[in-house]
């Protein structure tokens, strides 16, 4: 607004400038110029009659020449009519002066094949073409196209029909089950999550060696919970939480292994050994995995020290003698089963298992010396 009101007062400036100065001279019309005024007038008139006049006669002969408008397409139910089916303009026949080669109809019909075909029934086609007679399709056939270019044109939508698509979807089809690509063309594949896993897994690995021990269990809880049969990731996670004093974790997540899969001894024996120190179900947990860990020596000698604690000695003399046919030279094992012999009043057999345990390399001086208390004793 400013800079209109502005230009207002410029103007009303150099109004007034012309209203304070002098009077601009005026001058009298001469009389010669005041004769010719009527003829200038009358031209004028004159003209503009000539030019109504001949705008009215075009107006006249623009619409007696012009194409009464067709009828006004209808609209029934908000629908669209259907579009009048598309024919060539007619040409004129021209005599052939000779036959077309051979291959000419066939690249007529290749050509022809690519445009779109007429919605015409198969029914009818069918009929026509029985009947030796012009099918509807031939009928709509403009003068100079050739039967080869109409029969291409049939095959189309035959082909279009029955496969109740065109073929041009195939590509399309295929391109949707095609994996998908990035970018800069590299195929993306959706990983699997054994080898998401596996992945978190590595990378727990890494920081490790890394020294990042936050890191490395953060990718391991992951590897596991991906796929909860990733028995590398599980008893490395399980290590580290030991070291770490996180008994509690370990624990669970021994169970939930255990729970997938029973068939895994070592990770029992593991289990078992927290849950004496917590005062859990170490012997349940035991006997849960001992159909899968017959053949183990270790493992049937385990069991039967916790059997021999709970007091249950002829089943732990059973376990020890397992576990002793597995590994015969074991002395800490022999001395359990004198111990578990003796107490259920077995006392020559015990005795025999005490001197094997004398025999046998690997008992400590304490232990020695517990061994031949018990000689003594029970040769008396």
């Amino acid at each position: 607004m400013s800079l209109i009101n502005k230009m207002l007062q410029d103007l009303d400036a150099r109004g007034g400038a012309t209203a304070a100065g002098e009077q601009p001279d005026v001058k009298a019309v001469p009389a010669v110029e005041r004769d010719r005024r009527p003829l200038v007038l009358g031209g004028a008139a004159l003209g503009v009659v000539v030019l109504a006049a001949g705008g009215w006669f075009g107006w006249q002969y623009w619409t007696s020449h012009r194409t009464p408008p067709g009828p006004v397409p209808k609209v029934v139910d908000n629908c669209i009519p259907d579009r009048p089916r598309f024919q060539e303009p007619p040409t004129a026949i021209k005599p052939v002066a000779a036959p077309a080669p051979a291959g000419a109809p066939v690249a007529e019909a290749a050509a022809h094949a690519s445009a779109p075909a007429a919605n015409i029934p198969a029914a009818a086609e069918a009929a026509a073409s029985t009947a030796g007679a012009p099918s509807h399709a031939d009928a709509d056939i403009a003068p100079g196209t050739s039967r080869a270019s109409a029969k291409s044109r049939r095959a189309a939508h035959s082909a279009e029909g029955e496969g109740g698509e065109t073929v041009a979807a195939a590509p399309a089809r295929k391109a949707a089950r095609a994996p998908a690509a990035s970018a800069d063309g590299v195929v993306l594949r959706e990983l699997t999550p054994k080898q998401m896993s596996e992945n978190s897994y590595r990378r727990a690995l890494a920081a490790l060696q890394e020294g990042r021990v936050s890191a490395a269990m953060a990718d391991l809880d992951k590897a596991v919970e991906l796929d909860p049969r990733n028995d590398a990731a599980r008893q490395t996670y399980v290590s580290l939480l030991l070291e770490n004093r996180r008994t509690d974790d370990a624990i669970r997540q021994l169970r939930l292994a255990l729970g997938i899969d029973a068939r895994q001894p070592g990770l029992a024996m593991v289990l078992a050994r927290l849950q004496l120190e917590k005062g859990g179900p170490a012997l349940d947990t035991l006997l849960k995995t001992l159909p899968y860990a017959t053949n183990n020596a270790d493992y049937q000698a385990f069991l039967a020290g916790v059997l021999q604690r709970d007091q249950r000695h002829a089943e732990a003399a059973e376990h020890y003698r397992e576990a002793l046919g597995l590994a015969p030279g074991n002395a800490v094992w022999w001395m359990g089963l004198g111990i578990s012999l003796q107490a259920d009043q077995h006392l020559p057999e015990a005795r025999e298992a005490y001197k094997q345990a004398r025999a046998s390399a690997g008992l400590t001086p304490e232990l020695k010396s517990f061994v031949d208390k018990k000689i003594e004793q029970l040769s008396r």
